[in-house]
């Protein structure tokens, strides 16, 4: 069977090899067996059941609490000519009806529903008279009543195991620690489950976090210098804030667009839908959006407030980047945050059991925040992988934060604190220790504190970061009121006592500035930026056609493969990843034509500008000061100079510096690779081990043509 399921692997999905564990998952399904499966948001979990479905006789269920999304996973599907449906409360009778019917008649591949109308008795009794392949259930963290995503209804699904005994089922999420994990097993029942665990590292994701100052103008620096337009998502902690905030940055310029529950479904929907099928849009929202958001060229994700979790911050930012390219996971935070999300715990109906295990999930997350080491390092040993070296992309990495000595700060604020009676919150007590005296701080008497002015060789900002920090630590809790009063805990006093050293981070005054993120479209010169341009333009066309994303049409890295390697036939496209036989009957001949008309008709521009580069080779001059003098890359006064090789302007020799033999070794590779891949360049650098320049390349290729 596993023979089969690599056929289906390339004819149907386009791609020649599994990622690890997809292969040993899959074969454990086909076997019958249960399964737990643990991967990285963008890993390909789905692909662990869309292909068993496709083999085990009878339809595969799928539980999601996406209702808004099955849709759309429905149609993305049928792209790849697998019959799918949905069940869901979203959906009219007749639709119900017409899906109930392809059910009943075995006319289903894949059958998406939400777990409440799974539990349905009629929907079990219905199931009941169908074959099924297998169920899937994903999103399966939603079962665990201490995560972040808890769904009552998911504690059910175990009633699957009653009801279909036999029937193979499988577990899938992307945030799971070993107590969720084994929260997952007990609650679904699934103790002979074979469990695949796959590292929890997203290694194209660079993690930033900074402190608050200004929240709004920093985000929209950040947008401004690393991603004018691109697709993002902004998270806020409150509706009001999402609003505000997309209001905001569309008065800037960017097309940004509000979601929360409290707007009405029809816009939540409009605007969902507006994300995943425009390009660079950025959706600015609360925690109500984004599970199962396949959108794979999401270039950034920016928290404006703390999340409650490091689960949640995973979760959230690894929406990011499901495409393999860079991405920025980027937050500021500050202390506010960390009072108000302590507030909401406290003051919540949860029992003191849940609540303290969401205050050591707080602390953790704010110790992620704080902390002067690798940032990758410690995401992933809080999910239980302690062996990563520091990772050189995180901020932490790429620029070591300062530390200074704060114990005796520390100890005047913890002073400060006690002195002023533990009645009062960040600011008034700031206030007493920089010596101003408000009117309240002179009623009270608080200007008479031996506390009073001790304060004076820190600005207000400074105390606020030290501040920040001792709440993170634990020195300092904050009420459970909503008035944000400041309590000294137990662990403050080795610090007071002078028994306990305090190191503190040194907060940045100025928001460092990193180089835009190298998405590979942005390192294409002008000749393939117009074709990748053109071919983008090409898959928008037929998505709007055919009423899918652009991305169900093809990802990102398959029209970047089309730009690298030129496909003139359908069995040079087949070739290229994500390309399967349906997409090739579908759309193969428009990308194909697309292309073809690129590779004859650069413009008279173009032109004009590579006889300029020909003119000044010829002048004297080397590539290196051509291209200075162009203003453009010497990759394309390469291009440039091949051209004019191949117009019989110049000779190979004049432009390539090689040894005769090494030029003869260059022209046997490309006629090898002619005779396979067409008049792609790209395997004949492959070919050669990358040795030389595709420039050199190029022209060593046009010196045959001639």
């Amino acid at each position: 069977m596993m023979e089969r399921a690599q056929q289906l692997l390339q004819d149907v999905f386009g791609y020649e090899q599994f990622r690890t564990p997809q292969a040993e998952v899959i074969e454990t399904l086909l076997k019958g067996q249960d399964a737990l499966v643990v991967m990285p948001t963008g890993g390909g979990k789905s692909l662990c059941y869309q292909l068993p479905a496709l083999i085990r006789p009878g339809v595969a269920v799928i539980v999601s609490p996406l209702i808004a999304l099955m849709q759309d996973q429905v149609s993305a599907l049928s792209q790849w000519g697998i019959r799918a449906g949905c069940l869901n409360s979203s959906l009219d009778y007749t639709v119900i009806a017409e899906t109930e019917h392809q059910l009943r008649s075995g006319g289903l591949d894949l059958l998406y529903i939400a777990p409440e109308r799974l539990l349905q008795a009629r929907t079990l009794d219905l199931l009941a008279h169908c074959q099924i392949a297998l169920f899937a259930i994903d999103e399966a963290h939603c079962v665990s009543q201490w995560g972040h995503d808890f769904r009552p209804e998911y504690l059910q699904l175990f009633k699957l195991r009653e009801r279909f005994p036999g029937v193979p089922r499988i577990a899938l999420t992307a945030t799971a620690d070993e107590r969720t994990r084994q929260e997952i097993i007990n609650r679904l029942e699934l103790t002979d489950a074979q469990r695949f665990v796959r590292g929890f590292d997203r290694p194209n994701i660079r993690y930033r976090i900074g402190q608050k100052d200004r929240a709004k103008e920093q985000l929209l620096k950040f947008l401004k210098d690393e991603h004018p337009k691109d697709a993002g998502v902004v998270y806020c902690l409150s509706r009001k804030r999402v609003e505000e905030t997309a209001e905001w940055l569309q008065e800037k310029g960017f097309e940004a667009l509000p979601y929360h529950a409290g707007l009405p479904a029809e816009l939540r929907n409009h605007n969902q839908h507006r994300f995943l099928n425009e390009e660079g849009i950025v959706m600015v929202a609360t925690i109500a959006f984004g599970m199962g958001i396949d959108k794979p060229n999401v270039r950034f994700v920016a928290h404006l407030d703390l999340p409650k979790s490091v689960e949640a911050y995973y979760q959230e930012t690894g929406r990011a980047g499901r495409d393999g390219q860079t991405a920025d996971a980027w937050m500021v935070y500050g202390l506010q945050d960390v009072i108000f999300l302590r507030q909401m715990l406290e003051s919540s109906q949860a029992s003191d059991m849940h609540k303290q295990v969401e205050r050591q999930k707080l602390e953790a997350m704010l110790g992620l925040c704080e902390i002067t080491s690798c940032r990758r390092q410690a995401l992933l040993a809080y999910f239980g992988e302690n062996e990563h070296p520091p990772c050189g992309n995180c901020d932490t990495c790429l620029e070591p934060v300062p530390v200074w000595d704060g114990t005796e700060a520390a100890r005047k604020a913890l002073s400060a604190v006690y002195r002023t009676g533990q009645r009062f919150g960040v600011t008034y007590v700031i206030e007493t220790l920089i010596g101003n005296r408000p009117e309240r701080v002179v009623q009270l008497g608080h200007d008479k504190l031996t506390t009073f002015g001790i304060g004076k060789d820190l600005d207000k900002k400074q105390w606020r970061s030290v501040f920040r920090q001792l709440v993170a630590r634990g020195y300092l809790s904050v009420d459970a009121e909503g008035h944000g009063v400041l309590h000294l805990t137990e662990k403050c006093r080795p610090v007071l006592k002078g028994e306990e050293s305090l190191e503190l981070r040194k907060d940045q005054r100025k928001q460092t500035q990193y180089s835009r993120n190298q998405v590979p479209q942005n390192k294409l010169e002008a000749e393939d930026f117009a074709l990748w341009n053109a071919l983008k333009a090409k898959r928008k066309e037929l998505a709007d056609d055919n009423g899918v994303p652009p991305y169900v049409v093809f990802h990102d890295a398959t029209l970047m493969e089309m730009v690298m390697y030129r496909p003139l036939s359908a069995e040079q496209f087949k070739r290229l990843n994500g390309v399967g036989q349906r997409k090739l009957d579908l759309y193969g001949n428009a990308f194909i034509t697309v292309i073809e008309e690129h590779e004859t008709d650069n413009g008279e521009d173009l032109e004009l500008q590579a006889q300029q580069s020909i003119m000044l080779f010829q002048s004297g001059m080397s590539t290196e000061q051509v291209a200075r003098q162009q203003k453009l890359s010497p990759k394309v006064i390469y291009h440039h100079l091949a051209g004019g090789i191949s117009k019989g302007q110049l000779e190979v020799a004049e432009v390539v510096e090689l040894a005769e033999p090494e030029i003869r070794q260059i022209e046997q590779v490309i006629h090898e690779c002619q005779r396979e891949y067409g008049n792609a360049l790209k395997p004949v650098y492959d070919a050669l081990a990358g040795t030389y320049d595709m420039g050199i390349l190029r022209c060593v290729k046009a010196s045959l043509q001639l």
